[in-house]
């Protein structure tokens, strides 16, 4: 197996288990406490999220692999890693302050250094690989739309 192949299956590993993770935060309040809140019009169901967030952890994936390949040793390389890292971990602290915690406007706060955090990422995969960097324009634009939800629920209630 090739060295860029075994780095985007360990990528898309490591993303779809912080996914997992997430979502068994998340799947402890959706039934009861999520419930309860207000939401805007533009509220997708609930069956929505899991195969969007699957795919979008997929993409984020196999950009980090691709740039992953191009050897650790560079310092765009490392610098673009450590920016999709730091994104990563903010990803996954949005679903503990949203669903765990049940603050919606402290995840604001999260998400939108969330939103920073992927452009960052974006412009530093940009310099390492293009391709890369497209392919975490999805997720950018559902934690968008995920903001204006976030932020709409917050308001809501």
């Amino acid at each position: 197996m090739s060295k860029k192949i075994s780095r985007i299956l360990i990528a898309v590993a490591i993303c779809l288990t912080v996914g997992f993770l997430s979502g068994f935060v998340t799947q402890s309040s959706v039934g009861d406490w999520y419930v309860t809140l207000n939401k805007p019009s533009f509220n997708p169901p609930n069956w929505v999220f899991a195969p969007a967030w699957t795919l979008l952890y997929i993409l984020m994936g196999i950009a980090a692999g691709i740039v992953w390949a191009r050897g650790f040793y560079h310092k765009w390389v490392k610098t673009a890693l450590y920016h999709f890292g730091f994104q990563l971990i903010f990803n996954a602290m949005w679903s503990i302050v949203f669903f765990g915690f049940h603050k919606p406007f402290w995840a604001l706060l999260v998400i939108l250094t969330l939103l920073v955090l992927i452009a960052l990422t974006i412009k530093w995969f940009k310099v390492v690989n293009k391709t890369a960097a497209y392919l975490l324009v999805p997720y950018l634009l559902w934690v968008c739309f995920a903001t204006v939800l976030n932020f709409s629920i917050w308001q809501l209630n």
